[in-house]
């Protein structure tokens, strides 16, 4: 690591055009999917850019909170909220415990030595890699639990996704959209608009936490390039939406999943600079 402590990226790796590029390749790929694609960019953050495993994942949640905004707006018009207002209970649901696990998943890791959040980061690309999978390659069904059944999974299962999304700084549809899926009985095109639902309260929470930390210094340290990287990213799910299809998911999903793999391996051997 740079004598930057992981705060500011190299200057050898910060020109605008591989910012923006490096933004654009995560949108693309998070496009061709349907979701956001910040489970791609954190490992660019840190194997590209050379941030420290805690400010990558801050600069990736206030970027992932952005793209959010950015798509919302394009999913209440596939799916109106008026229709979405039927599933109220969904989103209430969830989030009484994704709020919470939002708090737990900042406060966890703010307080985690370095080392530990690199592998703890790269286990929970592996599991990213297997939700990856099993959402697009499996038919979910539904669990049909009782009421008060479903209730505490809702809470439990939002607890996990809000502590997962938390300390890897992303939005999380990539496991509320089979969460909501299997649960609820809810179709797969409103179960990604009722994600966005829940995932924008749920990052706003962890935000907040992470701003109470020292380390929330990087943005304001690197405004320029998450501003770049952010209009890369747009653009790049724009074209990556364009491109929805036209790679068979046999072959993509595959390769995506792959890459998380690799990823997950690099993060977990990452070398931590003794203090």
């Amino acid at each position: 690591m740079s004598t930057n402590d992981g705060i500011v990226p190299d200057r050898r790796v910060r020109s605008t055009p591989l910012v923006f590029a490096a933004g654009a390749a995560v949108g693309v790929l998070g496009g061709m999917i349907g979701l956001g694609g910040a489970e791609f960019r954190l490992p660019l953050l840190i194997g590209l850019f050379g941030f420290a495993a805690l400010a990558a994942v801050i600069l990736n949640k206030a970027m992932s909170l952005v793209v959010v905004l950015v798509a919302l707006p394009a999913r209440l018009a596939a799916v109106p909220l008026v229709d979405l207002g039927a599933h109220w209970a969904v989103v209430v649901n969830l989030l009484a415990g994704s709020l919470l696990g939002a708090w737990a998943g900042a406060s966890w890791a703010v307080r985690m030595r370095t080392a530990t959040l690199y592998k703890v980061l790269a286990a929970l690309m592996l599991l990213m890699a297997a939700a990856l999978v099993l959402t697009h390659t499996t038919t979910i069904g539904s669990l049909m639990l009782p009421g008060p059944a479903q209730v505490l999974a809702g809470v439990a299962a939002g607890f996990g996704i809000g502590v997962v999304a938390a300390i890897m700084g992303v939005a999380g549809g990539e496991l509320l959209i089979p969460t909501i899926v299997l649960l609820y009985s809810v179709d797969i095109k409103t179960a990604g608009s009722l994600s966005l639902l829940v995932s924008l309260p749920t990052m706003l929470v962890a935000f907040a936490r992470y701003s109470r930390d020292d380390s929330f210094a990087v943005l304001g340290a690197n405004l320029r390039f998450v501003t770049i990287m952010i209009a890369g990213s747009v653009t790049g799910a724009l074209l990556g939406g364009l491109l929805l299809g036209v790679i068979p998911d046999l072959v993509l999903i595959p390769a995506l999943a792959a890459v998380l793999l690799i990823s997950a391996v690099k993060l977990a051997r990452h070398p931590v600079p003794s203090p």
